[in-house]
Order: structure tokens, then C-alpha cells, then sequence
């Protein structure tokens, strides 16, 4: 473990916080190989999950915080792959409606299997989890008052 300093800095914090984002996303990506699908598709069926009749393109998106270009490029390739179906909302209708395939509703079952996630927050307390969680949503909120997102 790295030696603390009196008083870390702003952008210590920062790198810290790139670099955990960084190893969570390569140890969950290695967890995940098995199955042959990456951590943001699986995201992606979570809340096509949550959503359930009003998941469309631009719903995941505002609730993933991504630009719906990107989710509509995910989405083609998963529909590919068979994990949802697009369909338009009526025949007239531009709007498409997300679903979950059988396929995709397996999928969503091996995130509860995660061994990293529960790892990776074994060892803070309930409390800790609920200040850490609060601290995170704090500056996640204040970056998007600031318009830096």
C-alpha cells in the first residue's frame, strides 16, 4: 500500500480514481470473458430490465448517461448477437421499443454471480459503503452542476 502523504491533492484524487475505474473494469471485463459479453452490454440489459415497456434508445441512454448514438451502435450489435429486439411502437411510429430476448434474460443472471463485485466492497462496513456511496453521488452531482458532463 502506497505511503500517505499529509495531504493529498486534488488531482492524486483523481488519478486514484481513474486507475480504480481502470482495474474494476478489467478484472469485471476478465470475470465476464466466459460468457462472451463485455461489461457495458450487460449494463445495457440491466436497465433495459429496470425500464421494461418505456426501455427505448433514448431512455437507456439519458439513464446510462451516454449519447444515444452510442447505445443505438451497442444495441444493433446485441440484437445481432440475439440479447434484445428493437421493435417500432406502431407501424407509423419512429420510436423503437427495446426488449430482452431469452438470450438476454439469461444474461442478466450471471451478474448476481459476481465474485469481484463483492470482493472488491467485503471489506467496508455498511456505514463505509453508505459514506463512500454518498461522496461518489456528491461529486458525481456536483460535476454535472458544473456542466463538465
Amino acid at each position: 500500500m502506497e505511503k500517505l502523504t499529509a495531504s493529498v491533492s486534488n488531482y492524486e484524487l483523481w488519478l486514484l480514481m481513474g486507475k480504480l475505474h481502470h482495474d474494476v473494469f478489467l478484472v469485471r471485463q476478465k470475470e465476464l470473458s466466459p460468457y462472451h459479453i463485455p461489461p457495458q452490454q450487460l449494463n445495457v440489459l440491466r436497465t433495459i430490465q429496470f425500464l421494461g415497456e418505456k426501455a427505448t434508445l433514448s431512455n437507456i441512454a439519458r439513464e446510462l448517461e451516454r449519447k444515444p448514438n452510442v447505445i443505438s451502435r451497442q444495441a444493433a450489435g446485441m440484437e445481432k448477437d440475439g440479447l434484445i429486439k428493437r421493435t417500432n411502437d406502431t407501424p407509423k411510429s419512429r420510436l423503437l421499443k427495446i426488449a430482452l430476448t431469452e438470450k438476454g434474460r439469461d444474461m442478466l443472471n450471471i451478474r448476481d454471480e459476481s465474485k469481484i463485485i463483492d470482493a472488491a466492497w467485503s471489506f467496508l462496513a455498511d456505514d463505509d459503503r453508505q459514506e463512500l456511496y454518498a461522496l461518489l453521488y456528491r461529486m458525481s452531482s456536483k460535476l454535472k452542476e458544473q456542466d463538465h458532463i
